[in-house]
């Protein structure tokens, strides 16, 4: 389902290979309560908790998404066709309402009709919803849209067609090929008045907002946009495959992503810095200095819906946390975070396990509501799919305030209250009024400093939106309020549109601030508001000593803490975001040059090149003489412009530092630079050539350097001799065999020599160190059960991982192969087939790819086993947990 491939063991996919790396979560202290309701619920949740079934099937099978309004209506975004669906009118949005409060639906209606549904915002009589566009003249996928619903009347049917917002903000090709499965998802709106939109790493090229503003995307990472549709933006970038945001009340950010298909990128968890770069593909192994990295590396796993919990009526041990929902585990997580300069540390928990958990969201009240995908599989299922209530034991309901009919000093209230719901409510009701009773409150919230901080920053954000420019003046005396600064310099430089009326002391004062956060957003504020004065400024940002480029042959840390690195990373950004070509390149040489230089990195302008050969000729240290080459190395090629046309895959090369490199205006000089330094160059001179060839991947063939390793192949098995053979697993019906290895535990040491003769071997590596093949099995038990691993192998085709779904491929010449990809990049792609052959085909002659249904395992290659053989394999698979 969803945007997370898996499944298929022996080339047929548990649910998980596509997060392989997984290890074990960390496990709370927590008492489990057991489930006594009969109907579809919660499998464990904390003592503390009551967690009821709220919705059956019935209802809402196959549940994608979720969101909950303030008063209670709960919207479920119904989607029957799954990720491996392209069939259109398949998806809905659910309104369910439980009028008596008593945690039981007393009716429903069909809301809207949407397919696909990835994401609901509800903001009063407006519904926001993400969701796949199918063309009416095709029948076929044209892309995904934001769009808008209205219900004025309230009667629980949008009053009409939806109005986009966005357009074409996710790749149509992709859609139309593959599903949406690595496509754009969840939506959150923000204290600040913004819709974060999560963008999985299909990307999409040329969305356009309600101004006509167009933007491409290549990978994923947060975009943004106004609530009308306009101001879109990209917020991060560098991010898998994420399907959901949580945002908590002071606007910090966080992720939980997808395992990539066995290429070393995990689930992880991570703390999002705006304009920040967080190096997926192709800078998260070999140029790690360079980027952001995550909090943490779960391991395997498909992080989907999220939610920061801030509600007055749950307990302190689960409130003002971070909530992220794990699809393929199975399982709710809570991340402790605690701060860390201008980051966060963070410590795992397990919180609520439910079957395939897709979302889940808050109201008011403090009622938490949970969808589950109860194994629904890859193409939707009308009689899977369930949603649950959540509330603490001693949780008494309170009815929430109807905004639309509280005065302004009500409102005020509430925007200065406890939980995120009721101020979020709040502001965008005031925003509506937008009379000067309304600013003036948000003023008053505002600068009231005898309030909480997330009060504060609900009423800086509220006035700002509604007095605009009228309110900057203001807004830059409350900057001297440290405890307040960082909000207001970001709510200042917030809107591009008002750059010019924004004075810039306030932010060359909070570039001195002893708050590495307040210096943070200055900086990002400094490059919104296109200051390139202070560029010279931003230079002098230190660099720390975890600035080191991986050893060759290593990878760097990517998925741990590094919070020294944030305002050198955040410095550069600005720079590159500002252009500011003359100033890094007046650097060079100074106490200022390590930033100049990692700066210069990114600026394909020829006056960079030009600056860096001329400050090349102009030293004879030769440790900065390195550094510029190495600098004018980087620079030689420049990414591709992205025009849609193609994907990485869901296991991509990620050697970097472009995924598709071309050469440029300023290639030529830059190569004849570097060519006559290496005819000068001794045998240790001309290594260095070398390996700055292989690393940035120039080409130059004189220079040498390394080529990537290619799979090697392995000795041919004959599967159909082995799936011909009948015993007693190829006798009996499935559903016996199941029965049947229930109850033998199996010998785990046979296991692994059956793995070998069925022919598993050829498809499926056990061991981190061995070339990769297909599904990787080395944590298999950690991601499913032995009723999951055996129904895996008994019916390959029931869910086909779509990272390794069987390709038929045409290429020039008339040849044809069929297998599945285990390595690609823009100019080759590798393909090994069933019986464990390799063939390197040359991206240019390929003529036709076509993914197939079926799984490239044939059924069957248990059929000659025993019981006890085929539990034995079972039992051994059970304890891959590495």
């Amino acid at each position: 389902m969803l945007k997370i491939s898996t499944s298929f063991l022996f080339a047929f996919l548990l649910w998980f290979w596509y997060f392989p790396e997984m290890g074990q979560p960390n496990k709370p202290s927590l008492s489990v309560a057991p489930v006594a309701d009969s109907l579809p619920n919660a499998k464990s949740w904390p003592e503390q908790l009551n967690i009821t079934n709220f919705s059956t099937s019935e209802w809402t099978p196959s549940p994608a998404c979720l969101a909950v309004a303030p008063g209670g209506a709960v919207y479920v975004g119904v989607d029957k066709m799954g990720s491996l669906g392209k069939k259109p009118d398949h998806g809905s949005i659910v309104k369910l309402i439980d009028s008596d409060n008593d945690g039981k639906v007393d009716r429903h209606t069909i809301f809207a009709l949407a397919d696909n549904p990835r994401g609901i915002i509800v903001n009063g009589d407006k519904v926001y919803v993400l969701h796949t566009v199918f063309s009416k003249e095709t029948g076929k996928a044209s892309g995904m849209d934001l769009v808008v619903f209205e219900d004025k009347d309230q009667d629980g049917v949008a009053d009409g067609p939806s109005k986009p917002l966005i357009e074409h903000i996710s790749n149509a090709n992709f859609l139309r090929n593959r599903g949406t499965d690595h496509a754009t998802n969840g939506i959150r709106m923000g204290i600040d008045g913004w819709i974060y939109i999560a963008v999985g790493d299909f990307g999409f090229h040329e969305a356009i907002d309600r101004s006509g503003t167009k933007l491409t995307m290549l990978g994923g990472g947060i975009v943004r946009v106004r609530p009308d549709g306009t101001e879109m933006e990209v917020y991060t970038h560098g991010l898998r495959n994420i399907y959901d945001l949580a945002i908590d009340p002071l606007m910090n950010i966080f992720a939980r992503g997808n395992t990539n298909d066995g290429g070393g990128w995990n689930v992880r968890f991570s703390h999002q810095i705006q304009s920040g770069e967080y190096g997926y593909p192709v800078l998260f192994k070999n140029f790690t200095e360079e980027i952001l990295p995550a909090l943490i590396d779960v391991g395997g796993g498909s992080g989907t819906g999220a939610l920061f919990m801030d509600d007055p009526t749950w307990p302190d041990q689960f409130n003002k946390v971070p909530m992220m929902a794990d699809w393929g585990r199975s399982q709710l997580y809570i991340h402790r975070v605690t701060a860390d300069g201008a980051s966060y540390k963070q410590k795992e928990e397990e919180f609520i396990k439910l079957a395939q958990i897709t979302d889940l969201d808050v109201d008011g009240s403090g009622r938490l509501y949970l969808s589950a995908w109860d194994g629904a599989g890859y193409s939707g299922n009308p009689g899977k799919g369930f949603v649950v209530r959540a509330v603490p034991k001693d949780w008494v309901y309170r009815p929430f305030a109807d905004v639309s009919k509280a005065s302004v000093k009500q409102l005020g209230a509430l925007l200065q209250g406890e939980g995120a719901v009721a101020r979020l409510a709040a502001q965008q009701e005031l925003l509506k009024r937008s009379s000067k009773s309304a600013i003036k409150m948000a003023w008053k919230v505002a600068s009231n400093s005898s309030l909480s901080p997330e009060a504060r920053v609900a009423g800086i954000y509220t006035y700002a939106q509604l007095a605009g420019e009228q309110g900057i003046a203001s807004m830059v005396k409350l900057a001297a309020d440290p405890a307040v600064q960082e909000t207001v310099l970001r709510a200042l430089s917030d809107r591009k549109g008002w750059a010019s009326k924004v004075p810039v002391e306030p932010f060359l004062e909070g570039l001195t601030s002893s708050s590495e956060r307040v210096r943070i957003a200055a900086m990002i504020g400094l490059g919104r508001l296109d200051r390139k004065e202070v560029a010279a400024t931003l230079l002098a940002t230190p660099v720390p000593a975890s600035f080191v480029a991986p050893a060759k042959g290593t990878e760097g840390p990517h998925a741990t803490p590094n919070a020294a690195i944030i305002p050198a990373h955040i410095a550069v950004r600005t720079l590159v975001n500002l252009g500011a070509v003359d100033a890094c390149v007046k650097a060079i040489g100074t106490k200022n040059n390590t930033l100049a230089l990692w700066a210069l990195r990114y600026m394909h302008d020829p006056k960079a090149v030009s600056g860096l050969i001329s400050a090349y000729a102009s030293t004879d240290a030769e440790p900065l003489k390195k550094d510029i080459l190495s600098t004018l190395s980087r620079l030689y090629l420049i990414e591709a412009d992205y025009d849609g046309s193609w994907w990485w895959s869901t296991r991509p090369d990620t050697h970097g530092p472009y995924y598709k490199g071309v050469q440029w205006t300023a290639s030529p000089q830059i190569k004849k630079l570097l060519e006559q330094e290496f005819a000068k160059a001794d045998d240790a001179g001309k290594q260095f050539f070398a390996d700055l060839n292989a690393k940035n991947r120039m080409g130059i063939t004189e220079f040498g350097g390394e080529e990537q390793p290619v799979a090697k192949e392995e000795k041919k098995i004959d599967l159909e001799k082995i799936k011909n053979k009948k015993g007693q697993v190829g006798e009996a019906s499935i559903e016996d065999v199941m029965l049947a290895i229930e109850k033998i535990p199996g010998d785990a040491a046979k296991g692994k020599e059956l793995f070998t003769m069925q022919g598993c071997i050829a498809c499926h590596s056990i061991n981190k160190g061995e070339t990769m093949k297909g599904p990787f099995m080395g944590q298999i038990g950690s991601i499913m059960s032995r009723q999951q691993i055996a129904e895996s192998i008994l019916k390959p085709n029931a869910s086909i991982s779509q990272g390794f779904a069987s390709v038929l491929i045409t290429a020039k010449g008339d040849k044809s192969y069929m297998g599945f990809v285990t390595q690609e990049s823009a100019t080759k792609l590798v393909l090994r087939d069933i019986a464990g052959q390799v063939y390197t085909i040359k991206t240019e002659d390929i003529v036709s790819r076509q993914e197939m249904e079926d799984s490239m395992m044939p059924a069957g290659l248990a059929n000659a086993l025993s019981y006890e053989e085929f539990a034995s394999l079972i039992t051994f698979l059970s304890k891959q947990k590495k």
